[in-house]
């Protein structure tokens, strides 16, 4: 489960422990949370990417939040305070292990009432929902995401957003496949499919925001 990327970020180091220790921690059950899952190497969002998550959905309040990728549920549970009133997130998961831990933690936060946790293969589960999401954030298996994309899309909202983490792969992505691994070919060969689909398409409005391992991101336009 460990993501051996989260420890090669893109952007200077002096730049990445500043971002990381000037920016104010997660009051409460979500910073121990968050501090559980960097304690114990568990792969959540690093805390830049989560404050920017912070601000950005406190400004769009969404109303219907879907994510691909729940872990221990740190990202959940941080998008989930910003809902509308009446809003709802449904993360999905494949791993029992994360499932038990994370609906725990929104029985800790009290958000086991606008948390619904789908446990199974996103493969399997994207196909099944319907309805028009808001935001979608995936953070998934890199390897599934160009797969996942069309879901996403189809589910999204017009003006919907989508955002998709851990796209730089600690900057090996620029590299050309031959060079990387035989292990991590085939993430390399989704990954650089799915930003060239993503950025070259004129229909929709699309940007790369280096944090963390990078975040791609999606406006439905069309």
């Amino acid at each position: 489960m460990l993501n051996e990327m989260m420890h090669r970020p893109v952007v200077m180091p002096e730049l990445v422990n500043y971002m990381r220790t000037a920016q104010q921690g997660f009051p409460g059950g979500l910073g121990e949370i968050e501090q559980f899952a960097n304690e114990n190497g568990i792969p959540v969002i690093p805390h830049e990417t989560a404050k920017f998550l912070d601000l950005f959905c406190a400004s769009i309040e969404p109303r219907y939040i879907l994510e691909i990728g729940t872990a221990i549920g740190f990202s959940a549970s941080l998008m989930a305070q910003h809902l509308q009133t009446d809003g709802h997130l449904t993360t999905i998961d494949r791993y029992p292990q994360m499932v038990e831990r994370a609906q725990e933690n929104f029985k800790k936060l009290g958000l086991q009432d606008r948390i619904t946790l789908l446990e199974g293969d996103a493969a399997d589960i994207l196909p099944t929902l319907s309805g028009s999401y808001d935001l979608i954030f995936m953070d998934s298996a890199k390897a599934k995401y160009i797969d996942f994309y069309p879901e996403c899309m189809r589910l999204l909202r017009l003006g919907g957003i989508l955002i998709i983490d851990d796209v730089f792969q600690g900057g090996t992505i620029l590299e050309e496949e031959s060079a990387r691994p035989k292990r991590v070919r085939k993430i390399h060969r989704q990954l650089n499919l799915l930003l060239d689909t993503v950025l070259q398409d004129p229909q929709q409005r699309s940007c790369l925001v280096p944090l963390g391992d990078g975040l791609l991101m999606v406006r439905k336009e069309n």
